[in-house]
């Protein structure tokens, strides 16, 4: 199986080291309405499964990597972009997505900021919940969300590409990030960068985990506060080295 799970330990060490300026797929863009060009479209349309099988939220369908698709069994250095990350539903974001769809009013008429989106999966579920307004933040140009959004009949919305952390932060209602703490040197950045967005702002913090050790060793434990966990399905525990649960905190410092 040269995808997964090998692909999933390459693909969380390339994650700590991946740069801002590479373009996963022609066309990609940095705006709502990203349009892809059509050899492009086809071969992702053909490449992965657009499913809602396996995860904690069955309402939002995804295009991602699955068993059934070739490249999960391919050698990874076949796949002819760089690496899809966007095509994996991680289990904090599953968390994440879980907590605002089941508490719609965490969302309802506010700002947010997805950081991190990948697959967008919970910048989705934030639309569906009634967000009046959601930017979508990965340094990979987002293809994915445009797509998940056609799947989820819903126009799309904002995405950015830059490195916003370290930077001003703007005045969001709420920002959400899921499985970001996969590397100690991040980690350490964000705690500063969030602790920013609090003071300055007031914004709300959700942080989506699965229990790794870079979040769980972490001085930021010591200012986050539970606010639900949910049980892994036997799928995302199967395709995540046996993680049985993912936990949302609130980041309180």
């Amino acid at each position: 199986m040269a995808w997964s799970p090998s692909w999933r330990v390459a693909a969380l060490c390339a994650k700590a080291v991946e740069g801002a300026g590479l373009a996963l797929f022609p066309g990609a863009c940095s705006a709502a309405g990203c349009s892809l060009e059509p050899a492009t479209r086809a071969f992702l349309e053909e490449n992965t499964e657009a499913t809602r099988s396996g995860s904690l939220t069955p309402e939002i369908e995804l295009r991602l990597l699955t068993p059934r698709c070739r490249f999960w069994w391919e050698r990874a250095e076949l796949w002819p972009y760089t690496d899809p990350y966007w095509a994996i539903y991680w289990p904090g974001g599953q968390a994440l997505s879980r907590y605002i769809l089941d508490n719609p009013d965490t969302v309802r008429g506010k700002s947010v900021l997805d950081l991190g989106s990948g697959c967008g999966a919970t910048a989705i579920a934030a639309k569906m919940s009634g967000s009046s307004r959601i930017l979508a933040n990965d340094i990979d140009p987002r293809v994915a969300t445009a797509l998940n959004c056609e799947l989820n009949h819903l126009s799309p919305f904002p995405v950015s590409t830059q490195d916003i952390v370290g930077s001003e932060p703007a005045p969001w209602d709420l920002v959400v990030l899921g499985d970001m703490f996969y590397d100690d040197e991040l980690a350490n950045r964000l705690q500063q960068w969030l602790k920013r967005c609090v003071r300055t702002h007031g914004t709300r913090i959700l942080i989506g985990d699965p229990g790794r050790p870079q979040l769980s060793g972490h001085s930021i434990q010591q200012q986050l506060c539970r606010v639900a966990e949910y049980p892994l399905p036997e799928p995302t525990r199967q395709e995540n080295y046996g993680l049985t649960a993912a936990t949302v905190w609130e980041f309180q410092p």
